[in-house]
């Protein structure tokens, strides 16, 4: 009788652990496909951004600076994106896609405060294809990243709650990573306004 129970309890014991490490899996896994989302999106802002710099080329020759500026902040955008899509669960990485989309938000806000400026290059036609195409994308960046936090911060809860965390820690199920922007004015997508 003794060893039926004792049986009994270490089966349950068993499925408990097998259960909550699969439950701990199934929820990183999630997180990490909602961080490809945003990659998903993040690369289509990228491929946008070239095309954008060569339409207002012609037309803003003597900001050269500013052109620059946003391609070396596209192209460090990039590599962090890489970085933290190779693996979304490294906190640093991730801190540092957010540092660098931080940084391209704010040059293209710049590059777009100076495109007002020209007249011409509001008016033509694949200028204003590619803005919307770029603010369509800044929505949906912003709704995949609140995805993907959504399901980090149901990962932590589940691998920081007892008795979870007990399996958490012996089977390395580090802690997922918020993708948060720090400055609230960095948090809102580019205004892109080309009407008359």
């Amino acid at each position: 009788m003794f060893a039926v129970v004792a049986f009994a309890v270490v089966a349950l014991i068993a499925i408990y652990l097998i259960s909550t490490y699969n439950r701990l899996v199934a929820l990183r896994n999630r997180f990490k496909n909602a961080f490809a989302q945003i990659d998903i999106q993040l690369e289509r802002r990228y491929d946008l951004i070239p095309n954008l710099i060569e339409t207002a080329r012609a037309y803003m020759a003597h900001e050269r600076e500013t052109l620059e500026a946003v391609v070396r902040a596209r192209n460090a955008a990039v590599a962090a994106g890489k970085r933290a899509a190779a693996n979304p669960a490294d906190t640093a990485a991730v801190q540092g896609l957010a540092s660098a989309e931080q940084a391209l938000t704010g040059v293209l806000t710049r590059f777009f405060a100076l495109s007002e400026a020209y007249p011409e290059l509001k008016s033509n036609e694949n200028m204003k294809q590619l803005t919307e195409e770029l603010t369509s994308t800044e929505n949906r960046i912003a709704f995949a990243r609140q995805s993907y936090n959504d399901a980090v911060t149901v990962y932590n809860t589940a691998r920081e709650s007892f008795p979870a965390n007990l399996v958490a820690g012996p089977f390395g199920f580090e802690p997922g990573t918020l993708l948060i922007l720090d400055d609230a004015s960095k948090r809102e997508a580019p205004k892109v306004s080309f009407s008359r």
